[in-house]
């Protein structure tokens, strides 16, 4: 009998035996790499995107003076920097593909982590330090303080309010806002050079929406810092792309089994990759173009393909995969209706309300989005592509309705999957198993779907969401139909019906 092998703990030390298992470790010399990224929000995403992309440069020999330090503000990011700081803030990247074949790596490029709860002061003395020209978020749509109507900056929201009053008072910060706006205020006293702000996010515009509301932030503590933080900082958009699934106790499992590495927070992602970032910085920046990144000029048209296609499919696959009975995405396409229901709304709905995009193939790009969905190995859970829906579809589905119906084009898709929002709102599935939604706003989106049976656009009519959609009949009525097909007939027989254009 073979003995079992005694497992390898991800760290710097132990690195060469972990190249042994047949893992791709880092090939440079770490202590070389000086912070130049200051990044909030450290999570799966991060790590397969832009932490990714550094290890690239790095291990080409380039970019040692842009290495990232990761950052966190809230209270649940001390997960994180507990297990960065055991294993000498290395992580790995798993590629799953879908034939089942893995690719392994070990990224080096996060070299620190800074808590601001545990101290605000050296994050802070961090963020004003001139070797730190990027300070990049993946802080979610909701950490943009957005009214999801107006478009404009949530004064009032108490975090906010702290922070201003201690900016204004020469307090600490707490907050993302707090710490960027009062180290650029440092900054500038000191004549350093601004850092550029770089949003790494999946939300439209994501440069213009950061600068409005850092900007906006910035106003109500002093108005020439925000006149100054206007003319002098840069917030380059971006388009990014790679599903990331939350990190799972199976994942772990699956590492120790096939290398005999323990990793306390690995990442799985697809193989798929793609960042589209604007050519706009304050100070410099790393040589992206050289590990896969397309730095352009105009980020908006490739932006909005992926947001209205992608990330709007994700929502017409969440819901009525869950309603469904569906846990994973690839379970839920393996029924043949929903993929095909799907593939109208991108044809019929998507791809109309995109401008021109010279040298993209939106045919076969559609492709790819069906097979992505469908990769058996990534086990995205519909759970987590429904989170923060009140965030997402304003900003990703309800822009495709709106242009559609100024020119002329279908919403009924569309309409079916705000309404399998609304019905997975009432928190419980077809057999009555209950969801835990995860939104900001939950409790109230609960309540308000609580009363469609005798108000069936009542969830439509919450202006803060819709705007002014309940009073559009070309929404509204293929919006009640679909409600009431998911209430009579089901997800599946909806989705069913929607496939082959049947009426609801």
């Amino acid at each position: 009998m073979t003995a079992p092998r005694t497992a390898l703990t991800l760290n710097a030390g132990n690195l060469p035996a972990i190249a042994a298992a047949g893992i791709t470790v880092p090939a440079y010399d770490r202590a070389a790499v000086r912070p130049g990224i200051v990044h909030f929000g450290v999570g799966g995403f991060h790590r397969a995107h832009m932490a990714m992309v550094i290890d690239d440069l790095l291990q080409t020999g380039r970019a040692f003076e842009w290495g990232i330090v990761g950052a966190g503000v809230l209270p649940h990011d001390a997960g994180m920097r507990d297990a960065l700081a055991g294993q000498d803030h290395l992580y790995s990247l798993t590629l799953k593909h879908p034939d089942g074949a893995k690719e392994r790596r070990v990224i080096g490029s996060i070299i620190d982590y800074r808590f601001g709860p545990d101290d605000p002061h050296g994050l802070l003395e961090l963020l004003t330090d001139e070797d730190i020209r990027i300070v990049s978020l993946t802080v979610t749509e909701g950490g943009y303080n957005v009214n999801p109507v107006t478009g404009e900056f949530i004064t009032q929201e108490p975090t906010i309010v702290a922070d201003v009053e201690a900016l204004r008072a020469g307090r600490l910060p707490a907050t993302v806002f707090g710490y960027v706006v009062a180290a650029l205020r440092a900054r500038r006293a000191a004549g350093v050079a601004p850092f550029t702000v770089q949003s790494c996010d999946n939300i439209s515009e994501n440069g213009e929406v950061a600068a409005k509301m850092f900007t906006a932030f910035a106003r109500l503590v002093d108005d020439e810092l925000a006149d100054w933080i206007g003319e002098n900082v840069a917030f380059p958009n971006s388009m990014v792309d790679r599903i990331t699934p939350a990190t799972t106790d199976d994942d772990r499992e699956d590492l120790l089994a096939d290398t005999g590495v323990t990793d306390t927070w690995p990442v799985v992602a697809e193989p798929f990759f793609q960042w589209v970032l604007e050519d706009s910085f304050t100070s410099g920046r790393p040589p992206y173009e050289d590990a896969h990144v397309q730095v352009v000029d105009d980020v908006q048209p490739y932006e909005h393909m992926k947001l209205r296609l992608l990330n709007s499919g994700h929502q017409g696959l969440a819901y009525f995969g869950l309603l469904g009975g569906y846990t994973f995405a690839h379970e839920a396409m393996a029924n043949p209706d929903i993929p095909a229901y799907l593939r109208r709304y991108m044809d019929e709905e998507g791809t109309p309300s995109l401008a021109p995009l010279p040298g993209i193939d939106l045919e076969a790009y559609k492709d790819s989005l069906i097979e992505r969905f469908s990769n058996p190995e990534i086990r995205d859970t519909l759970a987590r592509l429904g989170a923060e829906s009140s965030d997402r579809i304003p900003k990703w589905l309800l822009p495709v309705v709106k242009d559609n119906l100024a020119s002329g084009h279908p919403v009924d898709v569309s309409a079916a999957i705000c309404a399998s929002w609304a019905r997975y709102a009432e928190g419980h599935d077809e057999t009555g198993g209950r969801f835990t939604i995860v939104d900001r706003y939950a409790e109230r989106l609960q309540a308000v779907a609580a009363t469609q049976g005798t108000d069936a656009l009542a969830f439509v009519r919450q202006d803060q969401f819709f705007g002014e959609l309940a009073e559009e009949p070309r929404f509204t009525a293929p919006y009640l139909a679909a409600l009431t097909s998911l209430h009579e007939r089901g997800a599946k027989e909806t989705a069913r019906r929607l496939a082959a254009h049947e009426a609801l």
